[in-house]
């Protein structure tokens, strides 16, 4: 077996064998198992992806099985390895083995662990047979699988009504979106005969200017098979209209955020796109559909960030918009700059994820930032690694000098942008300036409110409650302890110590801060230097060194504009959640429309809930009232059964018991069949 094989196949054996053996197997064998297996398929990943670094692998096509055989559709299941796939191996195994062993010390309470360590396998399988597919079909196997995985995990707490809401709510919004994927890859294989990848992607460039029927009008075909395939990526990805299911996904376990809604699944759609990305360049108008939807996802999940209380929404809404970044990159023509930046995104926002579950765990399961406050003296070692997220995410750096993971890739998108040259490109560009400067305050309010200023603990319900629990109170000290005013110090903290997590959760942080600190520095060159660059890509992706040569000679303002926004963000967080407090109360009574719009979160989740919710339960209240019993149940099997009721009735009364009465109709049966036969003749 090759390597590859290994990579892929370790999780699902792992998956199947955790999730049959469950409890009888028992934790501590499952989560071995599991967090072996997947450690093992992660430096696997890295012994492949080091050698495409360096310039010396060669792609290859690893055959597994003869898959379809249907008249001219014919394909089979191949695992593709090149550049671009080595990204997505060390991106997807390096996060999920973390997650692994962080969900050792997070989910240690929870009766349900085998299952919950089967799932995230799973989804690690099905992520891993995307991102290695070689025909659009493979790669909608993968599609389907994470988006399956991801119901599971999502609704892990199925017991949870808010858990079970935001799973159905995830699966449906991405069904809307894989709808289009599907109708763009029946339009591929239609337009091109197969449905191989690189066949597809070698004779795309003849079908430039050629036009397809769709919906009763020709349109160019590959702009209409283009933007299918997008508004797939546009729901797996959480792009702005499709992004609804992503903040609501929250309700799942810490980890499952870090995994799936932070650093691998949702960068599926940016893999997509940069994959077909040839084919995407035949189109200009896909092309500007990409960048268009990418920088106003970026702008609009930055403003609402601004405004939520709940420390994981916070982060979410966050990654929301980094996504924003990478698909505007991809629109502008900078696939290169889009997987340098999901590549770091990974390492930061994973690390931020599962930081903010530290900080959840060490309160108690309190996810309100309100309720913090002072903790950096409490969990210092999850207050730095949090600081080198937050400093990755925000961009510190200086250009020309060096900085953290976030300073390359995001600026190098920015810089991308700017340097395409068109009217798109620049409102890209400054979209992605003014979305740094909310991610820098939104970042620095989180940490602000949550490590510094006076303790709030006292205020919160889960905080009483663990205290409450703790000292064993009767009814009495419970409702003390509602009211906060039992076991409150002078600081506020309410008599309440938080702890630092434990080893299995805090060693995943700190190699997250590692790559958090020093990705960009070390692969930048690799992945968009211009000589460099395309040594590496060697044509996984389509590269411009024209555009890379364009970035590099840019004006001096656009280059420092992030830096400068990332500081004056972070002034303002600082003014508003540090020196001046009530601020922030302030701007509110002052913008109080505004305020209640971001809040609010544009109000998307209730135009939908308009528009689409509500008329559908009324149509199916309708159908089902009206239509099934009204009118199917009530002359159908209910109409039937009626009929056959009053005939019994009526025919009972014919049950006398008297013989007379038995011979009468037997005489009178005998008259009318004589009768009709004589009629008959």
């Amino acid at each position: 077996m090759h390597s590859i094989e290994f990579i892929v196949f370790l999780p699902l054996l792992a998956a199947i064998i955790g999730g049959l053996g469950n409890k009888a197997l028992g934790n501590v064998s499952v989560k071995l198992m599991t967090t072996g297996a997947l450690f093992v398929a992660a430096i696997l990943s890295w012994a492949t992806f080091l050698p495409f670094l360096a310039g010396t692998a060669i792609p290859s096509v690893t055959p597994v099985l003869h898959w379809v055989r249907s008249g001219d559709l014919a394909f089979d299941w191949e695992l593709r390895v090149d550049a671009l796939t080595a990204v997505m191996l060390v991106v997807v195994t390096s996060v999920s083995s973390l997650v692994h062993l962080y969900s050792w010390g997070y989910m240690d309470e929870d009766p349900d662990q085998p299952r919950f360590f089967a799932y995230l396998s799973l989804f690690t399988f099905a992520m891993l047979m995307l991102v290695t597919a070689n025909n659009l079909v493979q790669m909608f196997f993968g599609w389907e699988g994470v988006g399956l995985a991801s119901y599971l995990l999502i609704g892990f707490w199925f017991r949870k009504p808010s858990a079970c809401a935001a799973a159905i709510k995830a699966f449906v919004v991405n069904r809307v979106g894989d709808l289009g994927f599907m109708l763009g890859i029946f339009g591929t294989w239609l337009v091109f005969g197969t449905v191989s990848i690189p066949d597809i992607l070698a004779a795309a460039p003849h079908m430039a200017g050629s036009t397809i029927g769709f919906l009763g009008h020709r349109f160019d075909t590959m702009t209409v098979l283009c933007i299918l395939l997008f508004i797939g990526a546009m729901g797996k990805s959480a792009q702005l209209g499709l992004h609804t299911w992503l903040p609501d996904a929250m309700e799942g376990p810490t980890p499952v955020s870090a995994l799936i809604h932070a650093a691998t699944m949702v960068t599926a759609g940016v893999f997509m796109v940069c994959r077909l990305s040839p084919m995407f360049q035949t189109s200009p108008a896909a092309m500007h559909f990409v960048t268009f939807i990418g920088a106003a996802t970026c702008f609009f999940a930055a403003t609402v960030g601004t405004c939520q209380w709940d420390i994981k929404r916070v982060i979410a809404y966050s990654t929301c918009s980094q996504l924003g970044y990478m698909f505007f990159a991809a629109g502008v023509g900078a696939f290169d700059a889009a997987m340098f930046h999901l590549f770091t995104h990974a390492f930061f926002k994973a690390l931020l994820f599962l930081g903010a579950g530290s900080v959840i765990h060490a309160m108690h399961h309190e996810q309100d930032m309100r309720f913090y406050g002072g903790l950096r003296k409490h969990i210092p070692l999850t207050f730095w690694v949090m600081m080198a997220g937050t400093l990755a995410i925000t961009g510190v750096g200086i250009a020309d000098i060096g900085g953290f993971a976030g300073f390359y890739s995001k600026d190098a998108i920015i810089e991308a942008a700017y340097a395409k040259g068109t009217l798109l490109g620049h409102m890209a560009s400054f979209t992605g300036i003014f979305a740094a400067l909310l991610t820098s305050f939104y970042s620095w309010r989180l940490v602000f409110l949550t490590f510094y200023g006076k303790p709030r603990w006292n205020q919160s319900e889960h905080i009483q409650h663990a205290m409450h629990d703790a000292h064993g109170h009767g009814a009495h000290a419970h409702d003390d302890h509602a009211h906060g005013h039992d076991h409150v110090h002078d600081d506020g903290t309410a008599g309440y110590h938080p702890h630092e997590s434990p080893l299995t959760m805090l060693i995943p942080l700190v190699l997250l801060a590692v790559g958090a600190v020093f990705a960009g520095a070390v692969f930048h060159t690799q992945f968009v230097g211009a000589d460099a660059g395309a040594s590496f890509w060697k044509g996984s992706i389509a590269f411009s060194r024209e555009l890379v040569e364009a970035a590099e000679g840019i004006p001096l303002w656009v280059k420092w504009a992030p830096f400068t926004v990332m500081l004056t963000g972070a002034a303002i967080a600082w003014y508003a959640y540090l020196r001046n407090p009530k601020f922030p109360a302030l701007f509110v009574e002052q913008f109080g429309i505004l305020h209640r719009f971001l809040y609010n979160k544009w109000y998307f989740d209730e135009l939908y809930d308009a528009i689409f919710v509500r008329p559908a339960f009324w149509l199916g209240r309708l159908f089902w009232q009206q239509g099934d019993i009204g009118i199917i149940d009530r002359f159908g099997p209910n109409g039937a059964a009626w009929v056959v009721e009053q005939g019994a009735i009526g025919v009972r009364r014919f049950q006398s018991g008297y013989l007379t009465s038995y011979a009468l109709v037997m005489l009178l049966g005998l008259v009318a069949a004589v009768s009709w036969a004589m009629v008959g003749q």
